[in-house]
């Protein structure tokens, strides 16, 4: 699913909810623009996804017509696919990394980040002889990552783990070069 797609399937979203809503509240709620937004409704409007009405106050309200219902019907199911997919590849990607530590001999580890991609390493790991000994991530420090606490960079002390996951996707050249600085080789560090 491209991300014009995604965005679409949004807005038809929050316009069946409500369709009230002015063009500058849809693009702050979808965090699109309010240009990106006029664009995508006219679009809809013209293939006859979307009626419009014109309320008093110079207000106009979209309602979803039986057309656009089956539209973002599959854009739901095209949006499901690509997800399935990516988990698919997810697992794939988490069981050929635990394999080859593995064979490494590697058996404690700790996770770098505690978002969704850890949570997603988290429960695969739970098919491994791998072994989470703790998670680090500064900026949640304190709060729960399942049965764990999350910790500070000072966790990196302790030596009860052989190897290092980066769970963040979205920055692992800064997360590599910031784990260095704090003495931790490059031969420990693993990314996705």
């Amino acid at each position: 699913m491209d991300k014009e797609s995604l965005h679409i399937l949004r807005l038809m979203g929050e316009i069946e909810r409500n369709g009230n809503h002015s063009q500058r509240h849809l693009a702050k709620r979808l965090n699109i623009s309010l240009g990106l937004v006029n664009t995508f409704l006219k679009r809809l409007v013209s293939k006859g996804y979307f009626k419009v009405k014109t309320m008093p106050r110079n207000r106009i309200k979209y309602f979803l017509t039986p057309a656009g219902i089956a539209r973002k019907s599959k854009l739901t199911v095209e949006y499901l696919q690509y997800s399935m997919d990516f988990y698919k590849d997810i697992k794939k990607l988490l069981l050929n990394k635990y394999s080859d530590l593995e064979q490494k001999n590697i058996r404690k580890i700790l996770f770098f980040g505690s978002g969704e991609v850890a949570e997603l390493a988290y429960l695969y790991l739970k098919l491994s002889n791998i072994r989470l000994t703790g998670v680090i991530d500064e900026e949640r420090k304190g709060k729960r990552f399942f049965e764990f606490r999350i910790a500070g960079m000072d966790r990196l002390k302790r030596d009860d783990w052989e190897s290092i996951l980066l769970t963040q996707l979205d920055r692992a050249k800064e997360d590599i070069d910031l784990l260095m600085q704090q003495g931790v080789s490059i031969e420990r560090i693993v990314t996705l």
